[in-house]
């Protein structure tokens, strides 16, 4: 038995010009523990983005039905390369009804039920998927686990990582996005400090409406120093940075480091000897990450990815941050959208001009089948 349906592929040519496409495909009938999910609502994630918007140039872009094809920087093209001329599909996560199953136990388990998944081509109106990387929805909706993977996950991951590097608060930039309203929820819950970093208002009083302690708008003048006094209470010498370019992880690591200077019995050339470190997980912003010589010696900027993080969990950890997930899919990880378009609503101009944006707050749901 196969299947047939419309897959999102994004397409890198030599002409350095990005295509993306709904395209006819055949799924197999899946094996062992793979399933086949009838997708019915996937979020358009920051990663997501990656192949589908990066470098592309929307002015030059030919929109037709189903199909987009956009000249793309050549820099852009150049940091790609790998992947020139070979089709790729599109979605990391979103949520569906099992369909069909192989014969693995776990896969069988599964069968009729509705499920959330990773299956990397959430973006079509089937996918395969690992059932060992399903989360059974029980009796909520599609579209309450939609998100249930990428978001709830790395929040959990940043509380994790604090705990196990010793840390008892974090900082966390462009915070009130739908990411950083449930990691306010977790460390409430968990007791972990957290400050939170704006960029507007209304986005700092979303998030006091929610119980945050600790909110800076990094629109105010004075908000280095707001940033050191909220360092300062909390404790809060490691920090998550999706923005990734320009000045956020270097702002950071200055208050911390007046923080840490004030402590200091004795005046050093070399700054303080308080560890301080900064993980850029995103790239909101494809500047360079600048960095100046204003925090000592005693700092580190690293990279933090999701998948490395639950290679290195063990299984009980693993299944009880899924459990966790689950159980608060309509609380501490619920989600929002913007607005829901469908497969060929995604390809238009406005939509995608829209989400490239990746403005905090705005995120789509793409729905499948419609």
């Amino acid at each position: 038995m196969t299947t047939t349906g419309r897959q999102l592929i994004s397409t890198l040519n030599s002409d350095n010009t990005m295509v993306l496409s709904l395209e006819q495909k055949t799924f197999p009938e899946p094996k062992g523990n793979q399933v086949l999910v009838k997708m019915e609502a996937a979020p358009i994630n920051p990663s997501d983005l990656f192949l589908m918007t990066t470098g592309v140039d929307f002015k030059n872009a030919t929109f037709e039905a189903g199909k987009v094809t956009m000249p793309i920087a050549p820099q852009v093209a150049a940091g790609q390369a790998a992947r020139m001329g070979k089709p790729q599909t599109v979605g990391n996560e979103g949520a569906g009804e099992v369909i069909a199953a192989g014969d693995g136990e776990m896969a069988q388990s599964l069968l009729g039920q509705r499920v959330a998944c990773v299956p990397g081509s959430a973006f079509g109106e089937y996918a395969l998927a690992d059932a060992m990387m399903c989360l059974p929805l029980g009796d909520h909706s599609s579209e309450d686990g939609a998100s249930s993977f990428v978001n709830p996950m790395t929040a959990l991951g940043f509380a994790e990582t604090a705990k196990r590097e010793g840390h008892k608060a974090i900082i966390h930039a462009a915070a009130a996005s739908n990411l950083g309203q449930m990691l306010n929820r977790i460390c409430q819950e968990d007791g972990l400090g957290l400050v939170n970093i704006v960029r507007k208002d209304e986005q700092a009083q979303l998030l006091k409406d929610q119980g945050a302690a600790h909110v800076v708008n990094s629109s105010d003048d004075d908000f280095e120093a707001k940033l050191a006094e909220a360092v300062g209470a909390t404790g809060a010498f490691l920090g998550f940075d999706p923005i990734g370019g320009g000045r956020t992880t270097d702002t950071c690591l200055r208050a911390m480091e007046r923080v840490a200077a004030k402590e200091m019995t004795e005046y050093s050339r070399y700054g303080s000897n308080k560890p301080k470190k900064m993980y850029i997980y995103g790239r909101l912003e494809l500047a360079p990450t600048v960095l100046t010589p204003s925090y000592g010696f005693a700092w580190t900027v690293s990279g933090w990815l999701l998948m490395p993080f639950l290679e290195s969990c063990d299984l009980q950890t693993l299944m009880g941050l899924r459990q966790r997930v689950k159980d608060g899919l309509k609380t501490t990880f619920a989600s929002s959208y913007k607005t829901r378009v469908d497969l060929e609503g995604m390809l238009t101009k406005d939509a995608m001009m829209d989400y490239a944006q990746m403005a905090t707050g705005e995120k789509y749901l793409v729905t499948p089948h419609g």
